[in-house]
């Protein structure tokens, strides 16, 4: 048996089922399947469409970003296999957090959930910009345009718009699951009927001499040679000459708009809060993958066709609503533009429901202060970490421009998907007893194919992305060694079960 101070500590799934029924940390169970399938949909479906298919199109892959979101999707399809299955087998609040503390134990644990953290608080401060970019172009040349110096952190003081939709989610979160689930399903059943508009309109504008060549020739990328912060990993460490489009483009695309699939595992950390988990969470999470993939492809090949590439603005922050003003449809636009403003709020009202449950888990085990684990009475929702992750996010959003938060974001769940598909090969090796609703198929080639293609698109993300999680993950290290590991409930003992043998 491991003694009590051991990294590899590891929280049984019994042990963890059973933390859900205490009294001050049990959630709600309010979601069905078709809510997590709206949830999965509703936080997918946002940067992926509205912000990013213009600017890859224009910067990395041409025409063939179709081909960089399908193999996005793809390597998102493998991980999700295994998500499935994990969420069936522990269907408990922290996602793969919560999966890791059962298989790897409690160090790697708090380096999945420290990723976690990055993932979706950097993600609702990415998508909150997002918001803040269509909100202005809704609003130019109105009385109530947003002035420069408070409309962009890049270009101003403040992105205030990008801040208020951060601290309006956080609000809304904290009434309730339940609430948060009809606000959701209105705003998915807009930006479902704006997709479908740009791809119905956009099919008849489109012109077939836009796609040709579909995957433009590589040319080398300019500016970047001999610089490591703005090369990608892969060129550094093979001496690979850094290109723009060409296979090399529509690769390093695909761990690009891999930032546009991240959402799906959000689902997974819903299951504390989901009637029926074992059933309901895989419908979710595969459901909502395999639907938005397909609108993914379609759009983007739709906006490539309506516009040549070269002709595509890459710092255009509202690309669908610009393809529709350079074929003279400007009614189109502004749809899409209010459209996509209303949409991307449920984009980071999501990620910031997935970052406020990891935590949430978390602050339960000890390994962040508990204080932030207490539930609310009536809402029955973790309110206080609520709060403290609305001003995290506000603060990002309003300072930090998109590009930036984006690929960190990226990066962030690439390593996540990896671990999950590693934790569960080992866990049907430890744990082969365990009832499992969803079983992933072949899963010695799904696992070891996840880890492989989101190792490879890490290794196409730049340097300075690299550093910039190496420096975010030693301060997680640094964290732990300070508090989380003399403080943990398994350490303790306070209220737990024995601590379980590897």
């Amino acid at each position: 048996m491991k003694p009590r101070h051991s990294l590899l500590r590891t929280k049984t799934v019994e042990q963890s089922i059973a933390e859900t029924d205490e009294p001050d940390h049990r959630l709600k169970r309010n979601l069905g399947a078709l809510d997590l399938t709206v949830f999965g949909v509703g936080v997918i479906i946002g940067a992926g469409i509205f912000v990013y298919t213009g600017s890859v199109a224009a910067t990395n892959a041409g025409p063939a970003i179709a081909i960089s979101f399908a193999i996005a999707g793809l390597a998102c399809a493998l991980a999700a296999l295994c998500y499935a299955e994990f969420a069936s087998t522990v269907p408990v609040a922290g996602s793969a957090y919560t999966f890791s503390y059962a298989t790897f134990g409690e160090l790697v644990a708090w380096i999945i959930g420290w990723d976690l953290m990055l993932e979706f608080t950097v993600g609702a401060a990415a998508l909150a910009t997002g918001f803040s970019g269509y909100l202005q172009n809704v609003l130019a040349g109105t009385p109530l345009e947003v002035p420069a110096a408070i409309g962009s952190a890049a270009d101003g003081a403040v992105d205030l718009p990008a801040v208020l939709i951060s601290l309006l989610v956080a609000g809304v979160l904290a009434g309730g699951i339940k609430l948060s689930s009809r606000v959701n399903q209105v705003v998915v059943a807009i930006k479902l009927a704006v997709v479908g508009l740009v791809i119905v309109l956009g099919i008849t504008y489109i012109k077939a001499s836009n796609y040709t060549p579909f995957i433009p020739d590589s040319i080398p990328t300019p500016d970047s040679e001999g610089s490591f912060w703005k090369t990608p990993l892969v060129s550094t460490l093979f001496g690979w000459e850094p290109a723009t489009y060409g296979v090399a483009g529509v690769i390093a695309g695909a761990s690009i708009v891999f930032f546009a699939f991240i959402g799906f595992d959000v689902v997974a950390t819903t299951a504390e809060e989901t009637r029926n988990p074992q059933r309901n969470v895989p419908i979710g999470i595969l459901g909502s993958l395999a639907i938005v993939t397909v609108l993914y492809i379609a759009v983007s090949l739709v906006v490539t066709g309506m516009q040549s590439y070269t002709d595509i603005d890459p710092e255009d922050a509202a690309p669908l609503a610009t393809a529709f003003d350079a074929v003279g449809i400007t009614w189109i636009a502004d749809v899409i533009a209010i459209g996509a403003t209303i949409g991307l709020t449920v984009v980071v009202l999501i990620l910031m429901l997935g970052q406020t449950r990891v935590t949430f888990a978390m602050a339960r085990d000890g390994l962040l202060p508990q204080w932030l684990a207490k539930v609310h009475p009536r809402h029955g929702t973790p309110y206080r970490v609520t709060a403290v992750t609305g001003i995290g996010v506000a603060l990002l959003s309003g300072f930090v421009d998109f590009a930036t938060l984006g690929d960190l974001v990226s990066i962030g769940t690439l390593f996540a998907f990896a671990l999950v598909s590693i934790g569960v090969l080992v866990l049907r090796r430890t744990r082969p007893d365990l009832p499992r609703a969803f079983r992933t198929p072949a899963v010695g080639v799904v696992a070891t194919l996840s880890v492989l293609m989101c190792g490879y698109l890490m290794l196409n993300l730049i340097g300075e992305t690299w550093v910039r999680f190496l420096v975010w993950m030693g301060i997680g290290l640094l964290v732990y060694a300070v508090y989380g590991r003399t403080h943990s409930r398994l350490v303790s003992g306070s209220g737990t079960p024995e601590v379980a043998e590897r």
